[in-house]
């Protein structure tokens, strides 16, 4: 009988009723604030109307609100109205500014397993202390949890008792060679953490075994000067969006930043007056870069003619509600791809890191030094810098022998 009650009594905006009505304005200030338009503003304030009446409906107040009240109206108005795939996202937003208003509770989280917690805590060291990306930071932790999973959830002070023989034997136990690459690295970080927290005695680090990795064996996949001028060229700078790829494209391009570099640049970044900027650098290493003449244009014609209207401070911003900045790397290799397709360009790697290879190619080809190349990429080793030799067919071409010559 309620649902009758219910659907009878939805209305429009203009009449609301029920325990949220008050918390309809709040809602719409902050979908104005991330950039909703207003149609799209309009269907979700005509939701939690409507989710008002349904819970006036039920004598449930504010106070009883709990997610699982919000499921159950969800699927009460898929059964009985419609099914939307915006409703979900809809609701979780106004629930979120409850919590954020510390109207309704915020859920409660899920109790985290010994090893979950061990893991979480050193996610954290290497976040705050170490200051390691976040993509290295995924990779470490999932080394960290499959070896703590294979000794059988050892946690804390359990750890005491690993020897050299648990760590080699679980190294030995990875199936694919390149498996057992990846995980060493990320285990050592661990086993040295574990030793610095108090966890185990011993330097189980140093037992780790070496996983064979010939290093500086490919040859870095830069794209050719003329591709990067198609790429750059394909960008719709009468567009928005156009701009601000390009903007960001330029970046990869000409200073050779990494995407997530490019994703972190916020607006403090930048100085006009000195035409610098400031980039955040894997290991939390900031450096200072020149702001080419081409670069600061572009991206000024995004600031001044592209950019939303937003309180974030990052530089690129999201052009869809909700308007924000890049939280990860992937939209500027998405528009990277998204460029190299609209130019035509087929390559193995859809990345920006082409670009950032391409520009030391370049710079080799105008006779810059190692040392030269690895400030402006900012490597932290030589070694990293040196693998461009085998692009260098200039310098390479010197050493080499003639072909001997068969007497006849």
């Amino acid at each position: 009988m309620a649902k009758f009650v219910w659907q009878k009594r939805l209305h429009s905006l203009n009449s609301p009723e029920g325990p949220l009505v008050n918390h309809l304005a709040p809602f719409e200030r902050l979908l104005i604030e991330r950039g909703y338009p207003q149609e799209s503003i309009r269907r979700h304030l005509r939701l939690i109307a409507d989710f008002s009446v349904w819970l006036k409906v039920r004598k449930t107040s504010l106070k009883q609100l709990t997610p699982d009240v919000a499921q159950r109206y969800l699927r009460c108005r898929a059964r009985y109205r419609y099914r939307s795939g915006s409703n979900a996202p809809a609701l979780r937003r106004f629930m979120e500014l409850l919590q954020h208003d510390g109207l309704i509770k915020k859920d409660t989280p899920v109790a985290q397993t010994p090893v979950e917690q061990l893991v979480s805590d050193y996610s954290s060291y290497l976040h705050q202390e170490r200051g390691l990306a976040t993509p290295t930071i995924s990779k470490y932790t999932w080394a960290a949890r499959l070896f703590l999973t294979k000794q059988q959830g050892a946690t804390g002070k359990e750890l005491s008792g690993l020897s050299a023989q648990h760590v080699i034997r679980f190294v030995q136990s990875l199936s694919a060679n390149t498996q057992a690459q990846r995980v060493a690295t990320g285990l050592r970080s661990f086993l040295r953490y574990a030793r610095y927290r108090g966890y185990t005695k011993l330097d189980l680090a140093a037992a780790v075994p070496w996983v064979a990795n010939w290093s500086m064996t490919s040859i870095p996949k830069a794209i050719s000067p003329e591709h990067a001028r198609r790429v750059l060229a394909s960008c719709d700078r009468r567009r928005a969006v156009g701009r601000r790829d390009y903007a960001m494209l330029m970046l990869v391009a000409r200073l050779g930043l990494r995407a997530g570099e490019v994703a972190s640049l916020t607006l403090d970044d930048i100085d006009w007056h000195a035409g610098t900027l400031t980039i955040h650098g894997k290991g939390a290493q900031e450096s200072p870069l020149p702001l080419l003449a081409p670069v600061g244009e572009a991206i000024a014609a995004y600031l001044t003619r592209g950019r939303p209207q937003c309180q974030s401070r990052r530089v690129f911003l999201r052009m869809h509600a909700p308007i924000r900045g890049f939280k990860t790397e992937k939209p500027v290799s998405t528009a990277v791809g998204r460029a190299l397709g609209r130019a035509g360009i087929d390559t193995p790697h859809r990345g920006a890191h082409q670009f950032r290879h391409a520009l030391a190619s370049h710079m080799l080809r105008h006779r810059s030094s190692f040392a030269e190349i690895g400030e402006i990429l900012r490597h932290k080793s030589p070694d990293t810098t040196r693998i461009y030799a085998k692009v260098d067919l200039t310098s390479l071409r010197a050493l080499t022998v003639p072909w001997p010559r068969v007497r006849t």
